[in-house]
């Protein structure tokens, strides 16, 4: 049977209403160089809506996500948008994070129509921290590498972001991401699904500079790239998992690199044996062992029953490890928190999915057992 805990170990970094924040979204989680977990959110300042005063928080965990520290602001853009947090740990002692900015009055339907001027849009920005995520550095627009000036909507992840550990790019910095093309058929304003498209950043100088890798958006509708997140599997093989939002009945979608994320080995193709409601998911892989971990809602239609899948064969089927609970849920990320245990951090509440950011320690043998 698929593992169920009588009592979860759980503890909830970020609820709606507190800390002068109307909400919290999009969850992502790093491990700090000095061992302390990472919980990266935005902190809506004014309603849950996507756009608005939003900030890039977080909070410190050193007891493995057990209890947190005080709220940290990571990102701030005054009264606009900083968002989409992308962090990762680099081999060289930083955290960095990878994120987006836009005017406050910058939605995504009115960015797909066209109706914002570049500079108000989404634009790319990134900071690092030295001395584990206490500290932010100033933080410096990429968008000219990171993003073609012909796209109109444009994200990052949401979730954590990757840092090769093996193969000939080894050290690289992978940022999935998504963005939305210009309408070309006739009637439409560039808000239909079909012009979603996916994409990832490189950097192989540790964040100097970057530049865009694969790209996916062929607007047939069938397959709408949307939001990303990815893993490397022992080969060197970076396996990406993005949301797929099309009239297709396969709300995953999945694809491969084999060069580090420059090209991808096939465009995206529906991952069947991935049961979600329409949803960014998160993606791990747990190195030892070798086991791919997928976190996402796991009704067919709904935002509810968050759950843990695994796959011992780099992605191409997927079982059940773990199931939290029936509650509403949504966007999630996961972290390796120790030799034992899985982090997860996901957006839950009893009656939306929406009321907090919670955390749950997840012991490895429970999504290491076959079903």
């Amino acid at each position: 049977m698929p593992y169920e805990s009588s009592v979860p170990e759980s503890s909830v970094p970020f609820r709606a209403g507190s800390e002068g924040y109307a909400a919290f979204r999009i969850p992502a989680l790093v491990k700090a160089p000095d061992g302390a977990l990472l919980a990266f959110a935005e902190g809506r300042a004014d309603s849950a809506d996507d756009s608005g005063d939003i900030d890039i928080v977080l909070r410190r965990s050193r007891d493995g996500g057990r209890t947190w520290g005080p709220l940290l602001a990571a990102a701030t853009n005054g009264d606009g948008t900083a968002g989409n947090p992308a962090p990762v740990a680099l081999d060289d002692g930083r955290v960095l994070l990878v994120h987006v900015r836009a005017a406050a009055d910058a939605t995504e339907a009115r960015i797909r129509r066209g109706e914002i001027a570049d500079q108000d849009g989404r634009r790319v920005w990134l900071q690092y921290s030295e001395d584990s995520g206490h500290a932010w550095s100033a933080p410096r627009e990429i968008t000219g590498a990171a993003k073609d000036p012909a796209w109109r909507w444009y994200a990052t992840t949401p979730g954590h972001a990757l840092q090769l550990a093996t193969g000939p790019s080894t050290g690289r910095i992978v940022v999935p991401a998504n963005h939305s093309t210009p309408p070309t058929a006739p009637g439409d304003d560039g808000t239909e699904g079909r012009y979603n498209g996916g994409h990832d950043l490189l950097s192989d100088d540790g964040g100097a500079t970057w530049r865009i890798g694969y790209r996916d958006d062929d607007p047939d509708g069938r397959i709408n790239v949307n939001e990303t997140t990815a893993a490397q599997l022992p080969d060197g093989t970076v396996y990406f998992n993005t949301r797929n939002d099309s009239s297709l009945p396969a709300h995953r979608a999945d694809a491969r690199s084999t060069d580090g994320g420059a090209t991808l080995t096939a465009p995206f193709a529906p991952q069947d044996s991935l049961t979600t409601p329409v949803v960014q998911a998160g993606v791990l892989h747990l190195g030892d062992p070798d086991i791919l971990l997928f976190s996402a809602p796991s009704h067919p239609r709904t935002r509810h029953r968050m759950a843990v899948r695994a796959s011992t064969d780099g992605g191409a089927r997927w079982r059940v490890a773990h199931t939290v609970d029936e509650r509403p849920a949504a966007y999630s990320d996961l972290v390796r928190a120790d030799d034992h245990t899985v982090g997860l951090l996901y957006e839950t509440g009893d009656d939306s999915a929406y009321e907090t950011l919670t955390f749950r320690r997840i012991p490895i043998e429970a999504l290491t057992t076959p079903t």
